[in-house]
């Protein structure tokens, strides 16, 4: 696929560029509160703007109906680009309409907009080529050349990633670009011992990457809500843990698979229970008490992993010339069951090797917890797409991009 410095080298003076990012930012009311994703695309952005380019940013955000609906308008994620590009961003109250007209027309060679809420518009996400298509159409026509640089959506065959790319002349962003990249460091010529940390609360949610995991990880730990289907598997009693009962023979499955292939798949030995989940809201202390993992009491639900875990986890990365983590292993956003994703944070800092944090929680997670997001390998924009590319899956976002 062509990049971002191919473009510059053509050339992007006076020319209107399309750059379909991922703003899609956690909102308290107007307030953001993780703006890692905005963060993200400023290279893109600047570098366009600094080579004379007019830059038209389009996002989606949220899980609107297709109408728009002021609770996920992209107004908060437009001003806080424009203070991170330290210059004015314009912004278009709608996104193929007479503001977005008018506002793209305005610009000037250097200068940025932000139209509103791709998800605004029906288009956008529909099932139907022709109604997708009809949409694409109608965003090309704010622009002469597309560039991809929202990774957190290059999995979704939606017309701002997958149909308008086919319009017009397309390019990689920087973000896409670096991305790929580190992807094809943990699926290609792997550098070894490869572990893979995986977390989370539903393990169908990691089914298939585990059985891509299986024939490539040395090791793979198991910790969040998802470990105690596994431990289920293997006769345990979890109490009133998060359990998927349905996924206990795909478990048992992947238990023996691992088995054979001589895959360590490492389990939690001691979990952090209490009687009931914690008040999010309040904080207020959940009176945890630790347990071995197999012997955890009728009426608890595990939360975190033990502090045995812990070192088991640390001890299990310190070789590691590759790590990839996918998902928190307890309920990090309460203060009584953050230890267990902290401890793994860390583990991934000591270690020698290259280490990617894979997006979703599990980014928001080094954040929240005050880790510095420099001292990783990379951190992943995109949880959902990493995981499917680590699948094997073709990405519609990523096809669209090559030529």
């Amino acid at each position: 696929m062509k990049t971002i410095d191919e473009l510059l080298s053509e050339g992007v003076a006076g020319k209107r560029v399309f750059v379909r990012a991922d703003l899609n930012v956690p909102l308290d009311g107007t307030t953001i509160t993780d703006d890692g994703r905005i963060r993200a695309v400023v290279p893109t952005v600047k570098a366009l703007a600094d080579a004379g380019a007019r830059v038209v940013v389009a996002s989606h955000l949220g899980r609107p109906k297709g109408a728009p609906d002021p609770a996920f308008s992209l107004g908060p994620a437009a001003a806080r680009l424009g203070e991170l590009l330290g210059a004015d961003v314009a912004f278009a109250t709608d996104t193929v309409g007479e503001s977005a007209s008018s506002t793209v027309a305005g610009l000037a060679d250097g200068q940025v907009a932000v139209v509103e809420n791709l998800r605004f518009n029906a288009g956008e996400t529909s099932k139907d080529d022709a109604e997708r298509g009809a949409f694409a159409d109608q965003l090309a026509a704010l622009a002469d050349v597309y560039v991809g640089d929202g990774f957190g959506a290059v999995h979704r065959k939606h017309a701002s990633v997958f149909d308008l790319p086919a319009r017009l002349p397309h390019y990689a962003g920087h973000l896409i670009a670096t991305e790929v990249g580190v992807l094809k460091k943990l699926t290609d010529d792997v550098e070894r011992p490869y572990v893979v940390v995986l977390g989370g609360a539903k393990v169908s949610d990691k089914l298939a990457v585990i059985d891509q995991l299986l024939g490539k990880a040395d090791r793979i730990l198991i910790g969040g809500g998802m470990a105690y289907t596994f431990l289920k598997a293997q006769g345990h009693e979890v109490g009133s843990s998060l359990l998927q009962e349905d996924q206990i023979p795909a478990v048992q499955e992947y238990l023996e698979r691992a088995e054979k292939s001589g895959v360590e798949l490492v389990l939690p030995v001691d979990t952090l229970v209490a009687g009931e989940f914690p008040d999010m809201k309040a904080k207020a202390p959940g009176n945890p008490e630790n347990v071995a993992a197999d012997a955890i009491p009728a009426g608890k639900l595990g939360l975190d992993i033990g502090p045995e875990t812990r070192k088991l986890y640390a001890s299990k990365l310190a070789d590691a010339a590759t790590v990839f983590w996918n998902g928190p292993m307890g309920v990090f956003e309460h203060p009584d069951y953050a230890e267990g994703t902290k401890a793994v944070a860390q583990a991934l800092l000591d270690s020698p090797g290259f280490t990617v944090v894979g997006g979703g929680d599990s980014a928001a997670a080094v954040r929240t917890l005050g880790f510095d997001e420099q001292a990783f390998g990379h951190i992943s924009t995109g949880g959902g797409a990493s995981l499917e590319y680590l699948e094997g899956k073709t990405l519609p976002g990523l096809a669209a991009l090559e030529d």
